[in-house]
Formats: C-alpha cells, sequence, structure tokens
C-alpha cells in the first residue's frame, strides 16, 4: 500500500521500492483497500529488502511496530513510522473488521506520505531570530502565573491588558493577552509570529511569499502607533494569522511621521 501510495503522491521523478523481512504476497484486502481510492496494486509483488541495491536509495522509511523491522545496511537518510499490521492473522474478524484494518492503514500511511510529499519543494525559507506566540485568556493574572511557571521564567513586563514573556534560551517572545470578547479559535490561538531582524528582510518575506502564493493579509509596512515595527500580515493554510516583523532601529524610528501613519514598504 505504502508503495502504491507513494507512486500516486510523489510523482515519476521519485523512484518508489518496497520490501519486507518475510515477503509473501500482496495481500487481498491491502488490494481492496486501495482499490476504494483509485489505486490498483494488484500488479505489485512482494519483494524482500535484500533485493534492493542500498546505492540507489537516499530514504528509507520503516513501518513495522510489533514486527521485526527489515534491516536496511546502506547509508540513506531513515524515518520510521510505525503502523500496526493491518494483516490480524490470529484474530476472530469478519470480512468487514479485516478489511477495515487495512483502510486504517492505508489512510496513516496516506497522510503522513502527503506531508512528507509536501514538504519535498519547500520554497527557500527565512531566517527568524525570534519565535513569537500570543493566546487570549480568560484570567490574565491567572494565566501569568500559569506560564511563568510552564516557561521557568519571570515576565519581562506586563500592563493590565497583556503580560510578556521573553526567553532567551528558548527564542521565544511570548505574550498573553485579556480576552476582550473578540470571536476566539477553539484553541484561543491569537497569533504566531517571528522576527527576522531588519526592514530588509520583512520586504523580502514579503516577495517570497507573494511569489510562493501564501496569502498576504497585510503587506509589509512600518507601523508606528504601540510597539513601532516592521511587519507582513500572511494566513497559514488554516486561516490563522502569521507576523513576520523586525524591530526598527534608532535611526529607523527618527523618521516617524507626524501623524503615526504606517508606511508601507512594497
Amino acid at each position: 500500500m505504502a508503495e502504491g501510495l507513494a507512486r500516486q503522491l510523489l510523482g515519476r521523478d521519485v523512484r518508489v521500492q518496497s520490501a519486507g523481512s518475510e515477503p509473501s504476497r500482496v495481500n487481498p484486502y491491502a488490494i481492496r483497500a486501495m482499490a476504494e481510492i483509485g489505486i490498483d496494486i494488484s500488479k505489485q509483488r512482494s519483494k524482500s529488502v535484500e533485493t534492493i541495491d542500498p546505492a540507489n536509495v537516499d530514504l528509507v522509511i520503516t513501518l513495522c511496530a510489533e514486527e521485526v523491522c527489515p534491516v536496511f545496511l546502506g547509508g540513506a537518510q531513515r524515518m520510521h513510522w510505525p503502523l500496526h499490521d493491518p494483516d490480524r492473522k490470529p484474530d476472530d474478524l469478519t470480512d468487514g473488521e479485516r478489511l477495515q484494518h487495512f483502510r486504517d492503514a492505508r489512510d496513516q500511511i496516506k497522510g503522513r506520505l502527503e506531508v512528507l510529499a509536501a514538504l519535498r519543494d519547500t520554497p527557500d525559507g527565512l531566517d527568524p531570530k525570534e519565535f513569537h506566540a500570543s493566546i487570549r485568556v480568560p484570567d490574565l493574572a491567572e494565566a501569568a502565573r500559569f506560564y511563568a511557571w510552564l516557561l521557568g521564567i519571570s515576565p519581562k513586563e506586563w500592563t493590565h491588558r497583556y503580560v510578556i514573556f521573553v526567553h532567551e534560551q528558548l527564542k521565544v517572545n511570548f505574550v498573553v493577552l485579556v480576552d476582550d470578547g473578540l470571536t476566539l479559535h477553539h484553541d484561543t490561538l491569537y497569533h504566531l509570529g517571528v522576527d527576522v531582524g531588519s526592514r530588509q528582510a520583512v520586504i523580502e518575506a514579503h516577495h517570497r511569499a507573494a511569489d510562493t502564493g501564501w496569502p498576504i493579509d497585510k503587506p509589509a509596512r512600518t507601523t508606528w502607533r504601540g510597539t513601532p515595527l516592521h511587519e507582513l500580515w500572511l494566513k497559514d493554510p488554516g486561516g490563522n494569522s502569521i507576523e513576520i516583523d523586525a524591530r526598527l532601529t534608532e535611526s529607523e524610528l527618527a523618521e516617524m511621521p507626524s501623524d503615526k501613519a504606517p508606511t508601507f514598504l512594497v
């Protein structure tokens, strides 16, 4: 099943091979489960790991959990995705129950391969200096106490509306905000973000995001009210707000307009 899924998801520019420690046959339930999603593996065959030349392998993914994993002596990168063997031979199961085990395994493998396929062509990333996160909470004081305990540090500063934790070792800037009645996500996430270090880096992030097709919520600009920042706002695939920002230098602060209107950078 993994071979059939990988061939479909990774495309023709990737050579996909599958093998095991005790090859036998392609299980009929595996063929049925894959046929349900339009993939024909009936012509595949079960192979021994010894039939694969390690010199032609860049990545090895093992799926064994309770059974013995095959030994592969090559120097390729390895990933281990332990899954229960869907072929529950000793169990007294109906035909439908046996097929469901193969469906479950199929869907788990498919989900993991989809992530692998998505990561294969990831565009050149940013060079973040610090990770930002902020959440809204119903009780600011109790949240401050909890996160001081969780992070092992005291807040850097606070007001009646927010508490800021800066963790130098983790390179995290974490803000707890008072819940002011705004509609919240189920996990109360307000936003995530990264500090990229400079105005030029924010501008470059805007162009990279545009070239890649990431949704730009607010274009790169310098904002002066509150904490002056160079900032860019994106939306992640789940609709969460992502801030890419940089603090202003002293000379950049001197450029502040009298009306404090945002200065667009692109």
